[in-house]
């Protein structure tokens, strides 16, 4: 019984890093993301929401307006997610209407984990 207990404290010992990460990445999704997407399903602003975006396809969503992933079969993985926060252009090749570029691997990581955790 007693291991059990242990490992449950490790568990969510474990768990601390992420969910603090996650908080961080709220801070800076507000800060560099927040002006054109929401994080509520379906509500759509200047781009589309990114509520469960992690582990879709790009460009699948309801979202008219932005055609620059259309057709896409780029899965939205943390390794792509971070590409694409870091250089937009340079991910896909072409221009984009997304201009924000995080190029701290630290915060693209925290954001990415914010987005997990939505």
């Amino acid at each position: 019984m007693k291991s059990i207990h242990v490992a449950v404290a490790l568990a969510c010992f474990a768990m601390i890093p992420a969910a603090s990460m996650a908080d961080e990445g709220e801070d800076l999704f507000k800060k560099n993301c927040k002006k054109c997407h929401s994080m509520e399903p379906g509500k759509h602003a200047i781009g589309p929401s990114l509520a469960g975006i992690v582990g879709k396809q790009a460009g699948q969503q309801d979202f008219k307006k932005y055609k620059a992933l259309k057709d896409s079969d780029i899965m939205w993985d943390e390794a792509n997610l971070s590409a694409w926060i870091e250089d937009p252009k340079k991910f896909i090749g072409k221009a984009t209407t997304m201009v924000v570029k995080v190029k701290k691997e630290e915060d693209r990581a925290a954001i990415i984990e914010y987005l997990k955790s939505n």
